[in-house]
């Protein structure tokens, strides 16, 4: 089984988080945590988000805030 790399655990950790990975890659991606002192921190950072955040509405976030968030994500997807 192939090494999992740190950029490739960012990009699974929601899927991790929902717990929607596919075995082979939920042990590939456990298994990059016990040897990456970084991605174990970070995963751990992103917990500690969700928990701070994981009840916040919509109605919570001011449309100007909104409008801040969708277009961050619009930059960052046409990267």
């Amino acid at each position: 089984m192939q090494e999992m790399t740190c950029k490739e655990l960012v990009e699974l950790v929601t899927a991790y988080f929902e717990g929607a990975l596919p075995e082979d890659e939920q042990t590939r991606f456990e298994r990059h945590l016990g040897v990456c002192p970084g991605c174990e921190t970070y995963v751990e950072q992103m917990r500690q988000t969700i928990a701070l955040v994981g009840d916040l509405r919509e109605e919570h976030v001011s449309p100007d805030a909104q409008q801040q968030l969708l277009q961050a994500f619009r930059d960052w997807k046409r990267q």
